[in-house]
């Protein structure tokens, strides 16, 4: 069969009949590389039509459902990440999943604890690195297990950049999961450009969907993070796999949070909250007692609000601290809120709340490094800044309302879910937009006046 030349970015995937030195879809510089790719002409792709055999093809009744056959990671928060119903939730036969994330932030980590906890249930793994050789990967092993347990596993370890390599090997071995660390390290002969190049990355993890979907066996890989802080090979592998996680965190407090962006297969609003350890992450079962201070002095400038992380509410306090300033613009400090938001809420308070924070620098933190984007927390935030401006301690208060610009508080999804939460762990002085419909209301109640 004839073939033909294209010319392909390796920064955006712009296609061209000509090598350009300037891509027009991105404006990278020398990043078009030349591809080679079959002649379908009308001829060929008759005569090639000819010699299909259709078979016989079910319809949805006669297909059989695997959503009780998930695979359990034996990890509940990495488990209700993936999605499912309750107790059956996991890793789909035949899924392909792509993990995300900063480097450093873990990502390897949890891969080699999930190919551990899948071997201890009697599974087949197998682990192929392209960043690290088979002693290196043992070393990361034994921090997180002992030898006398590695020594029970069945996880066969592969250094390898050959994307070709590693699909024999899994099916050779027949195992039950296979793992790629990473995606942008392996290539394969039969596809142009250097590993990570997007022709490379096309080819390869069209290899590994094709090999998920033909054997049932699911299939994790790493994708790493650009200096844009985008999954390198933008939207390309998104549209391919069926699952992309992005493991995020703070690299002071050591909390890592696992989200879903894509899942094909459950909810994509669903979390998993780590914490990363000596050996490696580990689940937060207590999440109250980690995002929610004692608080036992009774100190000013403390709210603890609500937030819904996935389908579960999280009691978190928020703490807010104003030190009286000779700048001209004092400064303004967030941890867990954007910038903004906190300018924002600052001129509310000041026009509706007749609490002026001009001469203060204002520093407001979210307790165990978690980042709220919800709007759920505005009137907490209100409150403990107000709370730090006055020197009145806001004892066992709860705040849940989204603040306007004109001073009003507005309800919130799932607010009923939050007040029960909230009731459960002994929660009397609860503030909502039900209690207090204007900002200047609910200070008024929470300072007692």
């Amino acid at each position: 069969m004839a073939s033909k030349k294209i010319f392909v970015c390796n920064n955006c995937g712009n296609e061209s009949s000509k090598w350009l030195g300037l891509c027009p879809s991105c404006s990278s510089w020398n990043s078009f590389q030349e591809m080679t790719l079959p002649d379908n002409s009308k001829q060929s792709l008759g005569s090639r039509r000819t010699k299909i055999e259709i078979k016989n093809i079910p319809t949805i009744a006669q297909v059989k459902s695997t959503s009780l056959e998930r695979i359990s990671t034996t990890i509940s928060e990495f488990d209700r990440v993936l999605g499912g119903k309750e107790k059956y939730q996991g890793i789909v036969p035949g899924e392909v999943i792509l993990l995300s994330g900063d480097p450093g932030i873990g990502k390897s980590t949890i891969m080699l604890q999930i190919a551990l906890k899948i071997a201890a249930t009697g599974k087949k793994v197998l682990y192929v690195s392209g960043e690290e050789s088979e002693s290196q990967i043992k070393i990361r092993a034994e921090r997180v297990a002992s030898e006398k347990e590695l020594s029970n596993l069945d996880i066969y370890l592969l250094s390898s950049t050959d994307i070709d390599q590693a699909v024999a090997a899994a099916e050779s071995k027949k195992v039950d999961l296979l793992i790629i660390d990473s995606i942008q390290t392996v290539q394969s002969v039969d596809a142009n450009g250097f590993p990570g190049s997007l022709p490379q990355l096309r080819y390869c993890t069209l290899k590994l969907v094709n090999f998920a979907k033909s054997t049932h066996i699911p299939v994790f890989f790493i994708g790493h993070v650009t200096k844009e802080g985008t999954i390198a090979g933008p939207q390309l592998l998104a549209h391919m796999v069926d699952c992309v996680l992005y493991l995020e965190g703070e690299e002071l407090t050591g909390t890592r949070i696992l989200r879903s962006l894509k899942n094909r297969f459950g909810d994509t609003s669903e979390v998993g909250i780590f914490i990363m350890e000596e050996k490696g992450l580990a689940e937060i079962t207590d999440v109250k007692d980690f995002f929610l201070g004692t608080n036992e002095k009774n100190v000013p400038g403390s709210c603890v609000t609500i937030v819904m992380e996935g389908s579960r509410p999280l009691l978190i306090e928020v703490q807010a601290l104003t030190v009286p300033s000779n700048l001209a613009f004092p400064r303004r400090v967030a941890q867990g809120i954007p910038d903004r938001r906190l300018e924002l809420l600052l001129a509310v308070l000041s026009r509706h709340g007749t609490i002026s924070a001009d001469k203060y620098d204002v520093f407001v933190n979210v307790v165990g490094g978690l980042k709220i984007t919800e709007t759920a927390s505005d009137l907490a935030i209100c409150l403990a800044i107000a709370s730090s401006i006055k020197g009145i301690t806001l004892v066992k208060t709860v705040a849940v309302a989204e603040v306007g610009l004109l001073g009003e508080t507005k309800s919130v999804i799932n607010l009923e879910k939050r007040v029960k939460e909230a009731g459960k762990f002994g929660y009397k002085n609860i503030i909502t937009y039900n209690e207090a419909p204007y900002l200047k209301k609910a200070l008024d109640i929470a300072l007692k006046k």
